[in-house]
């Protein structure tokens, strides 16, 4: 039951992960300074792309204010800048360096483009964006090309620009005073010194391994050049993306026996016209389908796949084709010094500890439970009493009281945290739909949930608007008992609740007796308002635009979600939500027999369960929901995560609210993302982007509408998609899902068009 509940809400989609990266900035700046990255190690590997981050890089160099003065100063053996790599953005970077009349060198190991070069024969090149134009460099007309009609053009803008590459291998690069040097590999210990130096390597020739014994034999490639020599062989295509699948039909096509070796037991990563034909040749008997199996030896004359089961089969065969794809040279940039986005090194495991003990801090010292250690246990009351006096029904008044709260200084630093980091997500960001959210994060945020409980609610029940009699003292009493007999002092904390729904906010339900406004406007909210936001915009809705966790999330985590991790492990993590979300039922069970039975072992119970107490004289501080759930998960975790693991780990693995809110969207929402799939070019970028660990880019390639309900509508992977191929939309109510743009806000459809326009610019 368990498992097909799982499946039902999260497990029936594919979990990709994303590909580890060097940190890139504006330009393809690194944290070494001199040193730029471009091309498709900046996370798009599109052609167009590759040749407009090598010529912009060259660009921001010549505006550096340093660069002219380092020039007049260097020595006749430094060169201005060292290109590592001769492909696209290498050679577009060499060509604007000589436009500007400065002097270079460019490092090729191989032979000029070996990535395009090394692709099958006549395999089609689509140059997406269309509108994109290269700042420099290389240019391509039209939207498709084969390889060798484009291989020969863009040779033959290299010679015409008078160009030229240098054969050579780099082990690692150097920042050693003002300039950059280049350490050759070999014996001659050979070094090229630079005033700049621009990495330009991608990630041609290092193609991933399977870790067998026998795949350094002759007859295994990873590559494809001509699917005409195979024709009458036994061949083995080893994985399950569209490379592999593209090589499998064309040499299926070709006369060969194919057989695809694939470690899932369905293809979910290549496009659906890519499966459809593998499909097809299978059914022929063209091609043999081994899936849920992975290669443990090859030899000589066969392969040896073991299947999930543990048995083992061997098959005779030709030739070996590993299409496992290619990877990062990530060992080069350690070497160089260069940071890997989301390596987990020593600084990322201090930083992290270091991170917790600070949250560990923070919020055992909100909830007061560091009162014994004088050191940890800060007291702002005698801050307070320095301030100045004001008449006792003066808002100042009601600011100062308020300010003998720790809950005060803390949510004050929260809207701080929200409104600054909302500037820079703005800043960062630039469309409307950003805008938009953020203002609005932030006018929840500091009205509803600060200004209201600290300042205006207080100063109102001091002026006696809330005192017996008084024409507001009735809604006072439905949702914020009396501290004293005057009424001026009241459970104004409880106005969370109005913006905090249940069960996130869980304790204006759990109290000792009913409280009926609470009762009521949570009903409405939890089980009407929120199922009717869902239905038509998405869980998101919530998520993105009022919740005070989101806020944050979208604020001060925003420069952070490339750091969700992605992957099955991952995806399965995301039921803690349900477990949380299920205990608070439980709770409200408990709690509905303690309203009707009084004083009895159900109501000690809940209190136990929610507190840690009164079973005992002492009661348990842990192990109990309001620490282990509200303060150590949705605290300590959640906000002390922000900088390791991206701001929302609280909001997708832990939340009972987004858990219940998953339920809604996966029975009745009517949101999606969709996608153009005949210009999706898996680059993955969406997915990377994701800081819900959402495969979008696995909806995409197939053009299925994104059906996940863990998204939170932050619009990232629709801003950054680099084809312009995501758009918000709702299920229509015909027969075939299409997308439907006049949802919250409009502006969104926009996003894609408007990046290609800057990009043009």
């Amino acid at each position: 039951m368990i498992k097909k509940y799982y499946h039902w809400l999260h497990g029936k989609w594919p979990a990709g992960t994303v590909e580890k990266l060097p940190e890139v900035g504006e330009h393809g700046q690194t944290n070494v300074d001199g040193i730029r990255i471009v091309g498709d190690l900046t996370g798009i590997p599109l052609l167009k792309f590759s040749s407009d981050t090598g010529a912009k890089a060259i660009q921001a160099i010549l505006a550096e204010s340093d660069f002219p003065t380092a020039r007049d100063e260097k020595e006749d053996d430094t060169v201005d800048i060292a290109i590592i790599g001769g492909g696209v953005s290498g050679f577009s970077a060499a060509m604007e360096a000589k436009k500007a009349g400065l002097s270079y060198v460019l490092y090729e190991s191989s032979q000029a483009f070996s990535t395009v070069a090394n692709f099958p024969k006549a395999k089609p090149i689509f140059t997406y964006p269309t509108d994109l134009k290269p700042a420099g460099g290389i240019t391509y007309e039209g939207d498709v090309d084969v390889k060798e009609k484009l291989l020969e053009d863009m040779k033959r803008q290299v010679s015409e620009a008078g160009v030229e590459s240098t054969e050579g291998m780099i082990d690692h690069v150097e920042k050693k005073g003002n300039l950059v040097l280049l350490h050759h590999t070999g014996k001659e210990k050979k070094t090229t010194k630079a005033l700049r130096c621009i990495v330009a390597i991608g990630r041609s020739g290092n193609y991933r391994k399977m870790g067998i014994p026998g795949e350094d034999l002759g007859k295994v490639s990873n590559r494809l050049h001509d699917p005409k020599t195979f024709k009458n062989k036994d061949i083995i295509v080893v994985g399950g993306g569209d490379s592999a699948a593209e090589a499998a039909i064309a040499l299926a096509e070709e006369g060969a026996r194919v057989t695809i070796s694939y470690r899932k037991p369905e293809f979910n990563r290549p496009k659906p016209e890519n499966i459809a034909r593998v499909q097809a040749l299978a059914e022929n008997g063209a091609i043999t389908l081994k899936l849920d199996t992975n290669p443990s030896k090859i030899t000589e004359d066969e392969i040896t796949l073991k299947h999930k089961n543990g048995e083992e089969e061997s098959l005779k065969n030709d030739a070996v084709l590993a299409a496992l794809g290619r990877e990062a040279p990530l060992d080069f940039f350690r070497r160089s010094g260069l940071n890997i986005a989301n390596d987990r090194n020593t600084r990322w495991w201090v930083t992290l500890v270091i991170g917790l003990l600070v949250g560990l801090w923070v919020y055992h010292w909100k909830k007061n439970l560091f009162n014994d250690i004088p050191v940890l246990g800060l007291d702002p009351n005698g801050l307070v009493q320095l301030l100045p006096s004001f008449g006792p029904n003066h808002l100042f008044t009601s600011i100062k009281n308020a300010a003998g709260d720790r809950g005060f200084y803390y949510s004050l630093a929260y809207c701080l945290c929200v409104l600054i980091f909302g500037i820079r997500r703005i800043k960062r960001r630039k469309t409307p739909y950003v805008k938009r959210q953020t203002i609005t994060l932030n006018l929840v945020q500091w009205i509803p949930l600060f200004i209201l409980p600290y300042i205006i609610l207080p100063w109102m029940g001091t002026n006696g608007l809330f005192a017996d009699g008084a024409p507001l003292s009735g809604f006072a009493d439905l949702f914020f008992e009396k501290y004293d007999d005057t009424g001026h002092s009241r459970a104004y904390w409880r106005a969370f609740g109005f913006v905090l729904a249940w069960p996130l906010f869980v304790f204006n339900v759990f109290t000792d007796q009913p409280m009926i406004g609470w009762l009521v406007l949570s009903i409405i909210q939890t089980f009407v308002i929120i199922p009717l936001i869902v239905r038509r915009w998405g869980k998101g809705a919530y998520c993105g635009w009022i919740c005070s966790c989101g806020a944050l999330a979208e604020t001060m985590g925003d420069a952070h979600r490339q750091k969700m991790p992605h992957g099955p492990f991952w995806t399965k993590l995301n039921m803690v939500g349900q477990v949380f979300l299920w205990f608070a039922l439980a709770l409200l069970g408990l709690q509905i027999m303690g309203w009707i039975y009084e004083g009895s072992l159900w109501q000690k119970a809940l209190k136990y369960l929610l507190y840690g107490g009164p079973l005992s004289d002492d009661g348990l501080p842990f192990f109990n929901y309001s620490y282990f759930v509200d303060l150590i998960w949705a605290g300590v975790i959640g906000v002390s995560f922000y900088f390791h693991l991206s701001g929302r780990v609280w909001c997708r693995f832990a939340c009972p609210l987004a858990a219940l809110m998953q339920i809604y969207q996966r029975a009745f929402g009517k949101f999606r993302i969709f996608a153009d799939k005949d210009k999706c070019i898996s680059c993955n970028v969406c997915t990377s982007v994701c800081h819900q660990g959402i495969d979008i880019m696995n909806f995409a390639n197939k053009g299925k509408p994104m059906e996940d309900p863990e998204c939170v509508r932050c619009s990232a992977c629709v801003q950054q998609c680099p084809t312009g191929v995501l758009n918000f939309g709702r299920l229509s109510s015909g027969p075939e899902p299409k997308p439907i743009f006049d949802t919250l806000p409009a502006s969104i459809v926009q996003l894609a068009e408007q990046r290609k326009k800057e990009s043009s610019k």
